[in-house]
């Protein structure tokens, strides 16, 4: 179980993000970014505290910049969240904890939705 946020490099970012089990959060982020650096500790709370339902994942934009460029991240932080390779929600710029845990809530029930759904198909 990762109890932390995962860093991302662009080579390992489809089979970590894309093509993760779990929801995945991808922070697109940057060391001399201030509203990054402020939402840092509530990510690895979330990755704490949900540890075991979804993925906590950080790309380094500078070091790694093909994969913000592929989502049009223009601004930094931006949030993707990921389910089944597919974004769902994006939100760009920082958010205090309890606004960000209120969007990590809406977004793993809507994982929990389409869990159900697939297994429905399934079992159809």
């Amino acid at each position: 179980m990762i109890r932390e946020p995962i860093h991302v490099t662009d080579a390992a970012f489809e089979k970590v993000v894309l093509k993760a089990d779990l929801p995945v959060i991808v922070d697109f982020w940057a060391p001399w970014c201030a509203p990054c650096r402020f939402i840092e500790p509530v990510l690895k709370k979330i990755a704490q505290e949900y540890a075991g339902r979804l993925i906590v994942a950080k790309v380094n934009t500078d070091e790694n910049p093909k994969w913000a460029m592929h989502f049009g991240v223009q601004g930094i932080p931006t949030l993707l969240f990921v389910l089944d390779g597919k974004v769902v929600h994006q939100q760009v710029g920082a958010l205090p904890e309890g606004v960000l845990k209120n969007l990590v809530e809406q977004f793993l029930q809507v994982a929990e939705e389409h869990k159900r759904q697939k297994q429905d198909q399934k079992s159809a």
